[in-house]
């Protein structure tokens, strides 16, 4: 028999003949790198869950979910959350409304319309601008944006929704643009000339064309910017003020859970107290928020996902 037969018949090793021990320790650090991610959402939900299911011994889940007053300090205490809510939600409407079609615009002229040399100063200034810290978003939004409302005619409470939602929405607005432009960026090339082919202007082109190719990626970071509007601190603590009251009016003030958590948890709660373990209920509420809310878009995302060789 040749040679060339018994090569040609033979079974390709695809394993190494010898045990290779680099590997093993590289493989053995990223197993534990996975692990510790794991195990810290784990003892994240333990941490949350555990007082927040004691408060729930002591306050009905039903009123604490359809209540519309908030005074957890006071006596008579009342524990309803849909003050805290409507204010979350209120607040990231009005940053949505902001950030989505800017940062959707952005990132259609960076990618369909700016040059190679516009393209590589905005794109690092809209990153730049997404690290300042919000706390100068806050004090901006308190002491500029107020004021400018005011200029304009829109009477506004020094401490209000409004602002805080505005400038909240320009913090916003990078991560829309920079996720939206990657996304649209993976767009295949054939597709924009095989438009432009058949007599497309680059707007059609923009519009009709790569947008709908890139919808997946651009829903991601929708999700991923009201995500952090509803996770967002700093910025509704300093410039939307902590009245809890449950109002569709974004002129006044009003209380955001993650305000309230932040304010109760440095203020002189005693440890254990009902009043302390409001501020795990109040975070269990914002987790299954934000939770029930990311795998709703995870399915936007599968759902028109596009594939492309």
């Amino acid at each position: 028999m040749a040679a060339s037969d018994i090569t040609a018949g033979a079974e390709p090793r695809l394993r190494a003949q010898r045990r290779r021990f680099g590997e093993d320790v590289v493989k053995g650090l990223l197993f534990v790198c996975a692990l510790i991610s794991v195990a810290t959402t784990v003892g994240i939900v333990i941490a949350l869950f555990i007082p927040a299911f004691e408060f729930f011994q002591e306050v009905s889940i039903i009123d604490f979910l359809t209540g519309t007053t908030w005074a957890p300090l006071f006596e008579p205490a009342h524990f309803g959350v849909l003050p805290l809510i409507g204010g979350t939600l209120l607040v990231t409407l009005i940053a949505s409304m902001v950030a989505m079609p800017l940062g959707l615009g952005a990132a259609i002229y960076l990618s369909e319309y700016a040059s190679p040399r516009a393209r590589g100063i905005l794109k690092p200034a809209l990153e730049t601008l997404a690290g300042i810290p919000t706390i100068v978003f806050g004090y901006f939004a308190l002491t500029f944006m107020t004021a400018l409302l005011r200029d304009i005619g829109i009477e506004v409470d020094i401490f209000n929704t409004l602002s805080a939602g505005l400038v909240m929405g320009v913090m916003l607005m990078p991560i829309i643009a920079s996720l939206s432009e990657d996304a649209m960026g993976a767009v295949p090339r054939e597709l924009r000339d095989g438009a432009y082919a058949l007599g497309s202007t680059k707007v059609q082109v923009a519009t009709r064309i790569v947008v709908p190719a890139a919808v997946s990626g651009i829903i991601a970071s929708f999700v991923l910017a009201i995500s952090r509007a509803v996770g967002e601190t700093m910025i509704v603590l300093v410039a939307m003020g902590q009245q809890p009251k449950l109002t569709f009016d974004p002129r006044e003030a009003a209380e955001a859970m993650t305000a309230f958590i932040a304010a109760t948890g440095a203020g002189d709660v005693p440890t254990g107290s009902i009043e302390y373990k409001t501020i795990f209920a109040v975070g269990a509420t914002l987790f299954v928020l934000t939770l029930v809310m990311n795998v709703f878009a995870i399915r936007l995302v599968r759902k028109y996902r596009e594939v492309y060789e």
